[in-house]
């Protein structure tokens, strides 16, 4: 994946400082955009580039630096900076996903780590963004049955036990299995439930399907609509 050149914002009310930082975060290669408020910074800044990172001072006359953490997205990493901190504040901070918590006057070579390491963590959130995105991109391509089946194979059930709880035959779900295995890009059954499990957790992060998920071990047992409606790869947009 192609992506530009890092970008860093600094958000500091102190002009001298913000020219400070400007100077020291462009020698070490970056690109650097600086900001005199939390507003000025949320008007004006392009928040979904990536590679990028904030360096953001607590202190503002708007909102507070700790103010703005929280209006933006945690996926785009935070460096604090401050001149006031204290341990209370620097745990609010870095629970709230802030990469690091750094007193003024900040050493450079401290500073520079701490930007690397942020953009470090921004290039892999936005990795793994793309990634999920090709995932549920081929989830789309499958048709209504097609999911069906797919939802009740990562569960690890038979192709009979499949074609029994769809009210199918299971010459249709070899079919049909054969069909999301293609459009899913996979391989491989074991493949194909990590997928699931990748676009189950990225959804909702309290279920993982996964190869040990329970299964009942008489599947015609359970009803079809159960399963159907509680598969591990959520609705989306499918072919009909």
């Amino acid at each position: 994946m192609n992506m530009p050149a890092a970008l860093v914002y600094v958000v500091d009310d102190d002009p001298s400082v913000r020219r400070a930082l400007m100077r020291l975060i462009r020698s070490a290669g970056h690109e650097v955009e600086a900001y005199g408020s939390a507003r000025e910074f949320l008007a004006h800044a392009d928040v979904e580039r990536t590679p990028a990172c904030v360096v953001l001072d607590v202190q503002l006359p708007d909102l507070s630096g700790l103010e703005l953490q929280r209006e933006l997205d945690a996926r785009l990493p935070i460096i604090f900076l401050t001149g006031h901190g204290d341990i209370a504040m620097t745990v609010g901070a870095i629970k709230a996903g802030a990469t690091d918590f750094l007193t003024k006057p900040v050493h450079d070579d401290d500073l520079l780590r701490a930007i690397d390491q942020a953009l470090t963590r921004s290039v892999e959130v936005s990795k793994s963004a793309h990634e999920l995105e090709v995932l549920r991109s081929r989830v789309g391509r499958l048709t209504v049955r097609e999911r069906e089946v797919m939802n009740l194979i990562v569960l690890g059930l038979l192709n009979k036990q499949v074609a029994c709880e769809l009210g199918t035959v299971e010459k249709t779900v070899k079919a049909h299995r054969a069909r999301v295995m293609q459009k899913m890009e996979v391989g491989s059954l074991a493949e194909l439930v990590r997928i699931a499990d990748k676009v189950a957790v990225a959804t909702n992060p309290h279920h993982a399907v996964g190869p040990h998920a329970e299964v009942s071990a008489v599947a015609c047992e359970s009803t079809a609509e159960g399963i159907r409606d509680q598969g591990p790869i959520p609705p989306t947009s499918a072919v009909s």
